[in-house]
């Protein structure tokens, strides 16, 4: 195979570890040592003025800090060079645009990780067929399940290979995240069809050739109010609500100011596993659904969507106070228990795996428009479920949904594609989206 039709492919792949109750003293203790170790660089940085403020003062800020601080000295020397850089990126993404300013990490808050940012300290090896061994600084070796199938050993060159990994700690415990480079041959382009995807909540996934993906769980209670448990079983709904129940019952008795009580604490450690378990299986239905698109069309057409406005309280303020805030709160939580975003990543990076392609369109009025005749009629989306044109040549009727997604695909096909501008604005965020005809990309 020829290097034009080879390329180096970045991905991660996520294990769960086997820790004794020493290994997982250590490690917590590398995890809050990385985070006041961040709390600290903060600090400082926020002090210096700002011609000061670079990364050879704050190295040098560090290497001091490890010394005076006992504490800190737990956590290895490459995973304190890794804080660093990740808080410097944080800044970089903030004057970018990309993201708000960094912050103190809150103890109970923050996310537990460490990271290892050199993939020889692994020493990853296979075991036998379920596990694996990987040598942690300043831990050890530890055992972690094997479920993906990795460069090591002989098959690890320099193009296959991995670059590090990221110690991460969940509900369900320590996992570790391998950062994987892998030299892999070029899909041949996708010979699927082209199709349309509407994302919405009744139905999570409408296509325009009518193949919906739907995950069985309604998104609303017979009450009408919006169901967040609805990937739990309804034994498991019962024992959720009771364990809620508890752990209100049991908060009344703490004293302002007082730490909370083993009782309590695993109350609501029994809470978050359920949390846990609910996320997991959301998870799974999207990669399945994700995965099996991909694999079946060539080009997928999807809106371009601006969330984070969509999910906006509409609650208003004192003065004006807003209208339905319960039912659009119902509305925005549905809306995020359903991973618009996080459905749209996964299908970009599988379809360039499967040699296919993911296009967005302008979002504005696909859901208004006919699309049999293309009018939009006032009154056409009297009923949520249902689209039935009020056009008196027309009188389409079809499901909202579906009609939606096949204004999307007829989007596509008349060239309305939306082009990211790299240009960006005075503040350093996007100036904006153009459209192009699809034949000019």
């Amino acid at each position: 195979m020829s290097q034009d039709t080879l390329v180096k492919r970045q991905f991660g792949h996520r294990a769960r570890l086997a820790l004794s109750p020493a290994e997982v003293s250590k490690t917590d203790g590398q995890a809050h040592a990385a985070r006041t170790l961040w709390n600290c660089l903060h600090a400082w940085w926020q002090m210096m003025p700002k011609d000061k403020r670079t990364l050879a003062a704050a190295d040098a800020a560090i290497r001091q800090a490890r010394k005076e601080i006992d504490f800190l000295a737990v956590l290895p020397a490459q995973a304190a060079q890794a804080v660093l850089k990740t808080y410097h990126q944080a800044w970089k993404n903030c004057w970018e645009g990309r993201a708000d300013a960094p912050n103190f990490k809150a103890r109970f808050r923050a996310v537990m990780s460490v990271d290892i940012p050199q993939g020889r300290d692994l020493n990853i090896v296979r075991v036998h067929r379920r596990w694996g061994m990987v040598n942690i600084p300043k831990v050890g070796r530890v055992r972690f399940r094997w479920t993906k199938d990795l460069p090591v050993g002989k098959r690890a060159d320099a193009e296959n290979r991995i670059t590090g990994a990221r110690l991460v700690k969940d509900v369900l415990g320590w996992h570790i995240a391998f950062r994987v480079q892998a030299l892999q041959g070029r899909p041949d382009p996708h010979q699927g069809a082209e199709v349309g995807i509407d994302v919405g909540v009744t139905v999570p996934l409408a296509l325009s050739n009518e193949d919906h993906q739907d995950h069985g769980r309604p998104p609303r209670l017979p009450d009408g109010t919006a169901d967040r448990d609805k990937w739990l079983t309804p034994k498991e709904k019962a024992k959720l609500l009771r364990l809620e129940r508890e752990a209100a019952h049991r908060k009344t008795f703490r004293k302002r100011g007082e730490k909370t009580s083993r009782r309590l604490r695993h109350t609501y450690d029994q809470i978050k596993q359920l949390r846990a378990k609910a996320t997991r299986r959301a998870l799974d239905w999207q990669h399945q659904t994700t995965t099996r698109l991909a694999r079946t069309y060539g080009v997928i057409v999807v809106e371009q969507l601006n969330i984070t406005n969509m999910v906006k309280s509409a609650r208003g303020t004192v003065e004006e106070p807003g209208k339905n805030v319960k039912a659009k709160a119902g509305l925005n939580r549905s809306i995020s228990q359903e991973a618009w975003g996080r459905t749209v990543t996964m299908l970009a990076y599988k379809l360039a795996r499967h040699g296919g392609e993911l296009v967005k369109v302008p979002a504005p009025n696909t859901s208004r428009r006919c699309s049999a005749c293309g009018t939009i009629t006032p009154g056409s989306r009297e009923d949520q479920a249902t689209f039935v044109c009020k056009n008196p040549g027309c009188g389409f009727e079809a499901n909202a949904d579906w009609n939606a997604a096949r204004n999307i695909l007829h989007l596509y096909r008349i060239g309305h594609v939306i082009v990211e501008v790299p240009a960006l604005g005075s503040r350093g965020r996007r100036a904006g989206n153009t459209v192009k005809p699809a034949a000019a990309m």
